[in-house]
């Protein structure tokens, strides 16, 4: 009898601890510092000063990438975003009050923006990086409102998800929230300086650089290495901390705020995903905001992992793979891996050629890539698809190369690696 009381208060308390912290985990009361009566679509107009201000914002936030499907209207949604789970289709954010916003106010906004709840009450997915946005003060979420409301409504219908069984139930979000969701703003640090905070509030609010940077768990939450590089569907995002061996740690200051500034400095070139996060977002941003970030960035020690030794030089799949550099990549990325300064990516030293995955480095010989696109850098060169000319070996043998000269050194590249990405790519196989 003792012993069944005592199980049964256990089970008490830990149902009363689950039962706070969904509580607590679900607690909105900050945002009802939003205006809950006017709407999206109503007709009185925004202040312009806080329109301007919210372009901002959404600028700081890259809404625009994520809720413009490619060819299709601003904000009207409908761009995939591919999960190892299935597709989320952006939601439709301009105020139409059929198929967007028009009918929400600044608290639904709120609400919907730092705590993932749609107005209907149905949870939002992750892929929404509220998990993120949870850390933007009210001032910033204010001038956010203000601009979407300036926004032209469309009248386009949400795209379904393609999310498989059990991750179609939305009421799941429950538990991953309880898992992954730090329900709390942004707190300064005191120590710091306004400059290393604003860089912070940036990197872990609105930038959402975690979303890419930070590696997940099966569950697709973040795992404890922060900004320590991460696999992407068919990609890799690097690691952006002052590691000076896979991060930034031979980038000074002024080189990360110029990569996010313009799209390029004279040791990488921003192309794909990044490329676009350039294109949309960071290259909008203020001197002093780009420099905050990267101080911020400089200051985070990293990961500990450590250069391994390079292949020698003799090695025949090094001496294959120089061959092949010299008849196919020398032209534009030089003799010594030099590049061209802003506009072909610099080998040299280089972390995100010699990052654990090559990933990207396959992709981009197989598909192609085409650099960012900025006002300060216009130029925006591209590079050509080589999966008809180089089969799987060679490219496997030139990226091996690639990693293991000029002061870099990574793991070999193998030939199947290559094979899965072509195949991933539904690109054909080299003859030969």
């Amino acid at each position: 009898m003792r012993k069944s009381r005592l199980f049964a208060g256990v089970v008490v308390v830990v149902l009363a601890g689950v039962g706070i912290a969904l509580y607590n985990n679900g607690n909105t009361r900050a945002d009802d510092v939003a205006d809950n009566q006017m709407t999206a679509a109503d007709p009185a107009k925004p202040d312009a000063a806080a329109v301007t201000r919210g372009a901002y914002v959404a600028a700081q936030g890259d809404c625009a990438a994520c809720h413009t499907a490619p060819g299709g209207k601003p904000y009207a949604g409908g761009y995939a975003i591919q999960t190892p789970f299935g597709a989320i289709n952006s939601s439709n954010i301009t105020p139409d009050r059929t198929h967007g916003i028009g009918d929400w106010t600044e608290r639904d906004f709120f609400r919907a923006v730092r705590h993932g709840k749609r107005k209907d009450g149905a949870l939002l997915y992750p892929a929404m990086p509220y998990n993120a946005y949870v850390k933007m003060n009210d001032a910033d979420l204010h001038d956010l409102w203000a601009y979407m409301r300036s926004l032209q409504p469309v009248s386009q219908a949400p795209t379904p998800n393609t999310l498989g069984f059990p991750y179609n139930i939305r009421l799941a979000m429950l538990g991953w929230n309880l898992l992954y969701f730090n329900n709390a703003g942004y707190v300064a640090d005191p120590k710091q300086s306004d400059a290393w905070n604003r860089g912070r509030y940036l990197v872990d609010g609105a930038g959402h650089c975690a979303a890419c940077h930070t590696s997940k768990n099966a569950l697709g939450g973040d795992t404890s290495a922060y900004l320590q590089g991460a696999e992407l569907l068919g990609g890799y995002a690097p690691e952006i901390t002052n590691n000076p061996h896979l991060g930034l740690g031979n980038w000074s200051e002024p080189q990360v705020a110029q990569y996010l500034k313009t799209g390029s400095n004279d040791k990488a070139v921003a192309a794909g995903a990044m490329g676009e996060a350039v294109e949309h977002s960071t290259q909008y941003l203020t001197d002093a905001d780009t420099a905050a970030i990267a101080g911020y960035l400089k200051s985070l020690p990293g990961s500990n992992a450590q250069a391994p030794t390079a292949l020698a030089g003799d090695n025949p799949v090094m001496k294959r793979g120089a061959h092949l550099y010299e008849t196919n990549c020398m032209a534009c990325h030089n003799v010594s891996g030099e590049g061209i300064k802003g506009m072909v990516t610099a080998f040299t030293d280089n972390s995100g050629i010699r990052a654990p995955s090559a990933a990207n480095l396959v992709g981009t010989v197989l598909k192609g890539g085409r650099a960012a696109a900025t006002e300060s850098n216009v130029t925006a060169a591209g590079m050509p698809s080589f999966a008809w000319k180089l089969n799987d070996a060679d490219i496997a043998a030139v990226l091996t190369f690639v990693r293991n000269s000029w002061g870099n050194a990574a793991p070999e590249v193998h030939a199947q690696e290559v094979a899965k990405a072509r195949s991933d790519l539904k690109l054909v196989d080299a003859v030969h």
